[in-house]
């Protein structure tokens, strides 16, 4: 190859390598955009992304921040963080300004407020508490805007399948709004009191801790449940939360604002642990203590004995098999305080039927 060959291509080299050196401080300066760009036009919303939109619009103003704290110091605003304090979600449930909540989100807390859309935190007063159902009342004592309560729907024909939407306050993130399906119907909620809630509404819709006490709602924006719990090993969302059907939340919330309580519809029994009737072989309910001037006193019922042994198991209410507590609370709560049930009830293997009438035993004896 000529020397004039070799120039040439060694000069071409240099050229290329200039070039690949130079490329990208060419393209900064002829592309870079140093003026705003211009907005390219979108398509329009879909019906999907409107009716969330809507949804979230007419809902939010109808959802509130609730925090709590046990010690006497002044409550701290929902930026703010400090030990002691509890938070959750709430509901404006009616104009009045009653809020619905949980009852975890508030339990062993003696100071309250929420934090309105609008921006004002408000003072609340405890209306009434519902252990069993893991609810409360609250009662804002003073507002500066309108509030709006949350339209009601219903949990009785809710379908698997249909979409559910969830606002709340996920790690003190307010006014969140999440959404996915109803996974599932009918399942049982256990709350902290020992007690299961029936009828519970299962969704994929991310909840976090945060959410609780806030609504579940159908795609008309109704609310039908009050989220409640999630099912995580992590304790973070899974795609498992629960809610408490709102047929439920409407009639405890009418009690506890009525009364401040729920009549607990019960026979006036302490039942013995449900391993005790696993270790002895038994299937029921062993009755371990009967309270004097009960209705199961009147009705003959007895508690273990003070040397230890069974008297009354009962095994069925209204002919309905009875394998726990929950299952008998479930059938009482169904009929109501006032309402007589025929407990089928075994005394030394022996079945017999024993007609009682329930009471309200919310407040009953130690």
């Amino acid at each position: 190859m000529s020397k004039r060959l070799v120039a040439i291509a060694i000069i071409w080299v240099l050229l290329l390598a200039s070039a690949f050196v130079a490329e990208p401080y060419f393209i900064a300066w002829q592309f870079s955009a140093a003026k705003p760009r211009t907005i390219t036009p979108r398509a329009n919303l879909t019906e999907a992304e409107e009716t969330r939109i809507k949804l979230f619009q007419t809902v939010s103003p109808s959802v509130v921040y609730v925090f709590a704290r046990v010690a006497p110091e002044q409550l701290f605003g929902p930026g703010e963080q400090a030990s002691g304090v509890q938070a959750g979600t709430g509901i404006v449930w009616d104009a009045a300004g009653h809020v619905i909540t949980n009852y975890h989100v508030i339990k062993g807390a003696d100071q309250f407020a929420v934090h309105l859309q609008s921006g004002d935190s408000v003072p609340v007063r405890v209306t009434g508490t519902a252990p069993n159902y893991d609810l409360a009342v609250l009662q804002l004592e003073r507002t500066k805007v309108p509030l709006r309560p949350i339209a009601v729907g219903s949990s009785s024909s809710l379908q698997v399948g249909q979409s559910a939407f969830a606002i709340g306050t996920p790690y003190g993130l307010e006014q969140t709004l999440t959404s996915g399906i109803v996974s599932a119907l009918h399942r049982k909620i256990p709350t902290a009191e020992g007690h299961e809630i029936a009828g519970g509404i299962q969704t994929d819709a991310p909840l976090n801790p945060g959410n609780s006490g806030g609504p579940l709602l159908d795609s008309s924006g109704r609310l039908i449940g009050v989220t409640t719990m999630i099912i995580s090993g992590s304790g973070a969302s899974a795609g498992v939360g629960i809610a408490i059907p709102v047929d439920v939340v409407n009639r405890v919330a009418a009690q506890l604002i009525a009364k401040g309580n729920v009549p607990t519809p019960g026979i006036g029994i302490a039942a013995a642990p449900e391993t005790a009737s696993a270790q002895l072989g038994l299937s029921g309910v062993i009755i371990l203590k009967v309270y004097p001037g009960s209705p199961a006193e009147k009705a003959g019922l007895k508690g273990v004995t003070s040397n230890g042994e069974v008297e009354d198991v009962i095994t069925a209410a209204n002919g309905q098999p009875v394998e726990n507590v929950a299952q008998l609370a479930s059938i009482f709560e169904e009929l109501g305080p006032g309402k007589s049930v025929t407990l089928t009830v075994e005394r030394g293997g022996k079945p017999r039927s024993v007609d009682v009438t329930l009471a309200d035993v919310s407040r009953k004896e130690g």
